[in-house]
């Protein structure tokens, strides 16, 4: 039986100002009534027992996930003390989930994504599950990318290893850091690079053995708070140690360094959701294209997205902007620029603005 662990630790900072530390958008209704993590949990249910779901986040966000997800066991709570990157995060999931079974498949999936046909990404999952269960490959999955998309890492497919339930399974070649716009045109027409969703599959005892093999101080700090779980002393030494875990990313830390991964391409609907600009793709346009979720007025306005619940909007002469009003602050971006929200967000920490963010 498998089981899920959900990362939900992010802070969305490319969504600011709607996505704040206090409620980051993972946590938030961008795509319907339900939040990210509430679509993401429901679109694993008919995979797994929700007693087989794990979802790991900072423990300041614990109220918000039992207010979402009430009926997660609490033991399912994975709580990071503090954010050390996704290849600690992962370990640390994975020290819990091997309490109950070290030979448990376990399925990593960001909280923040989103799937179109569910359908055909449980077949997918099901495909990895049987090839992650025999213990010797993690198997990441890869989508086939329809735009030159620089915000992403790329996954370079290989050569055929197998063909399970109907569905192809192939050798990773290599993994790519994120290319500039000639480069993502080029892996565009190749056929043969994918995006890189950030996630994978891998049997429990697996990820601990490339965990030491590839990052043997993250091994070694896992170890000494594994050897305190269940004991009066774990939550201490969980804060002790977890801090001075290396901050490095699954990527980078295990995936790039590892020859045995698999990858299957994820023909599911998928969508990073990674940024303001990505929201367009599921909101109807007016006869402008402009997607409007605000009252007031829009004189000569074109190709601009518009966000503000609250106050009444006039845009006049513009295009190609995004206008998001948010309570207390106003974001005004190109479309051109919406990476560059992250920067604008670390500058207004660094000049004091932290009750903003």
């Amino acid at each position: 039986m498998p089981c899920v662990v959900i990362m939900a630790g992010g802070r969305g900072e490319r969504f600011w100002p709607r996505s704040r530390m206090a409620m980051p958008k993972q946590f938030l209704n961008l795509i319907g009534d339900k939040t990210m993590l509430q679509l993401t949990v429901e679109r694993v249910k008919g995979l797994v027992d929700l007693t087989d779901i794990y979802i790991v986040a900072g423990r300041e966000f614990r109220e918000i996930i039992i207010n979402q997800i009430p009926d997660l066991p609490e033991s399912n709570f994975v709580i990071e003390p503090f954010g050390r990157d996704t290849a600690a995060a992962i370990g640390l999931a994975a020290l819990v989930v091997r309490q109950k079974n070290p030979l448990d498949v376990e399925i990593v999936l960001p909280a923040d994504n989103y799937v179109n046909d569910e359908q055909r990404f449980q077949e997918i999952l099901r495909a990895a599950v049987i090839i992650a269960g025999k213990g010797e490959q993690i198997i990441t999955l890869g989508i086939t990318p329809h735009r030159p998309e620089t915000g992403y890492g790329y996954i370079c497919q290989g050569d055929l290893f197998d063909t399970v339930a109907g569905t192809p399974v192939y050798q990773v070649d290599r993994f790519l850091e994120k290319p500039n716009y000639k480069k993502a045109l080029e892996f565009l027409s190749r056929g043969d690079y994918l995006w890189n969703s950030g996630m994978f599959i891998c049997r429990v005892d697996l990820i601990g053995k490339l965990v030491a093999l590839h990052a043997p101080l993250l091994a070694e700090g896992l170890n000494r708070i594994e050897g305190y779980f269940g004991t009066g002393s774990y939550p201490a030494m969980l804060e002790e140690v977890y801090n001075g875990l290396p901050k490095i990313s699954v990527d980078y830390g295990i995936m790039e360094r590892e020859e045995n991964v698999l990858v299957i391409r994820g023909d599911f609907g998928w969508d990073d959701i990674g940024s303001w600009t990505a929201l367009e793709r599921y909101r109807d346009q007016d006869e402008s294209g402009n997607v409007i979720e605000a009252k007031g007025v829009f004189l000569d306005t074109n190709d601009s997205y518009v966000y503000s619940p609250d106050k009444i909007v006039a845009l006049i002469g513009v295009e190609d902007l995004i206008v998001v009003n948010d309570s207390d602050c106003l974001l005004v971006c190109h479309k051109d620029k919406t990476q560059e929200i992250k920067k604008a967000v670390q500058i207004l920490r660094e000049q004091g603005y932290e009750e903003v963010l």
